[in-house]
């Protein structure tokens, strides 16, 4: 994941949050399980998330990219959230977190 703000603090709890929305068929939160793939927040409280789902048709598509705009937009100093769903690179089990990994018994 890239990181290209100055502004770590506002980062890693944006970060804290995105960890606590779960994939509803995968029991692992979307960070972890590699969905994220830029933070960017910006100097005037915008923040800028692309994301991805475990594949196309995923039946989460339509709502769990509101649901990370929302958590993000709960983050104290976030005042609005962009989430961009992209496709390339398409997802894949080696995106996943090593502790994601191991709860899954992939390891």
């Amino acid at each position: 994941m890239e990181y290209q703000n100055d502004n770590p603090d506002l980062h890693e709890s944006i970060v804290n949050a995105m960890r606590t929305i779960y994939d509803p068929e995968i029991p692992v939160n979307i960070y972890d399980l590699g969905l994220i793939y830029e933070i960017d927040p910006q100097d005037d409280g915008r923040v800028i998330i692309k994301m991805t789902l475990t594949a196309p048709n995923c039946p989460v598509a339509e709502y769990l990219p509101i649901q990370v705009k929302s958590m993000a937009e709960s983050v104290p100093g976030v005042t609005e959230a962009i989430v961009d769903v992209v496709w390339d690179p398409p997802w894949n089990r080696d995106m996943m977190s090593e502790a994601a990994k191991l709860d899954l018994g992939l390891m």
